[in-house]
């Protein structure tokens, strides 16, 4: 027996339940993996209400960095003893240990903590993607970062910053723009007392930015497609005040002939191969010192709840892991 967090019905952080649950032996193609740490993201949030909906009961989270404890037939690349992280196949993250397909695994080098593996890999590959292949961002361009403290925020401001962009950020409150500043964004836009799109045409002339990465959702949507310059691209990424709503098309053309698209992570690690691939360049990345991956909340498995209540009310910064 092991335990993990299920859910047996759709709703508020109080429908995850910390429950004893029987592990079998891995099958073929699976190892089973016992959890040093969990990544919590808000993708999350929106599983457990039932915003991207799941055949329930169910298990909960998408990435999470252990030790392989045993290997089923058929696998040759992994070995019992082995450091890896993932952040892709069925939601059951939230558990103590956990038989999974040995495909969506990558070896985490032995400078990453387990921590570090199981907070960098779904926000860190949505970095990697959104940066060079969503919208590949140029030295000297002007970029625009929702959330600019968050878990995935932080990382897309490093990076860019590594890429030669300039960052405008926003985040919600003064102490998050000094996050932000110490990341490295150039210029700061506390939204909840500032009106982000006149202060982003102000900061660039009146040109607008190259893209704009919005986590947001609802309430950023139709502004953030305000900062664009022609032919800019608004890349909405997360719904964190609930979905886009529906839009006239003919807004694109008014705004300057703008793109928007809607990306998700599993059509960037569609195959064994783009998932290496990103994850590679993502720990190089960290490894260089570049991008720093700090955590910066910590909770135990049991208390997911408590860390849902704390990420949906805007309570956290950075990257925050669940410890088994």
């Amino acid at each position: 027996m092991t335990h993990a967090i299920r859910i047996h019905r759709t709703g508020g952080p109080e429908v995850l339940q910390w429950e004893a649950v029987e592990l079998p032996p891995p099958a073929t193609g699976e190892v089973r993996l016992r959890h040093h740490a969990v990544g919590l993201n808000f993708i999350d949030t929106y599983h457990r209400s039932g915003l991207y909906p799941l055949t329930l009961p169910s298990g909960l989270g998408m990435e999470g960095a252990g030790v392989v404890e045993a290997v089923g037939d058929g696998v040759a690349e992994l070995k019992v003893g082995d450091r890896v992280a993932y952040t892709s196949g069925p939601l059951d993250a939230y558990a103590e240990a956990r038989n999974i397909e040995a495909r969506h695994l990558v070896p985490l080098p032995d400078d990453i903590s387990f921590e570090q593996g199981a907070a960098m890999m779904l926000q860190g590959i949505t970095a990697q993607y959104l940066l060079h292949a969503t919208y590949p961002v140029k030295a000297c361009e002007t970029i625009l970062v929702h959330a600019a403290a968050g878990g995935v925020g932080s990382i897309l401001v490093q990076w860019a910053k590594q890429l030669g962009a300039t960052v405008i950020g926003t985040v919600g409150n003064d102490d998050k723009a000094q996050r932000a500043r110490a990341l490295g964004c150039d210029h700061v836009i506390v939204y909840s007392r500032e009106n982000f799109p006149e202060r982003v045409r102000a900061l660039t002339g009146g040109e607008g930015v190259a893209v704009v990465y919005d986590s947001v959702g609802r309430d950023t949507f139709l502004d953030s497609v305000a900062c664009l310059r022609r032919r800019g691209t608004m890349v909405s990424y997360g719904n964190a005040t609930g979905p886009v709503a529906a839009f006239d098309c003919a807004l694109l053309h008014k705004a300057g002939s703008v793109y928007v698209t809607r990306p998700g992570l599993p059509d960037y690690i569609a195959s064994r191969a783009e998932l290496v691939e990103r994850a590679a360049a993502l720990f190089e990345v960290v490894r260089s010192g570049q991008v720093r991956i700090e955590i910066l909340q910590r909770y135990a498995l049991k208390d997911a709840a408590q860390a849902h209540r704390d990420l949906e009310a805007r309570k956290t910064t950075g990257s925050t892991v669940l410890l088994p």
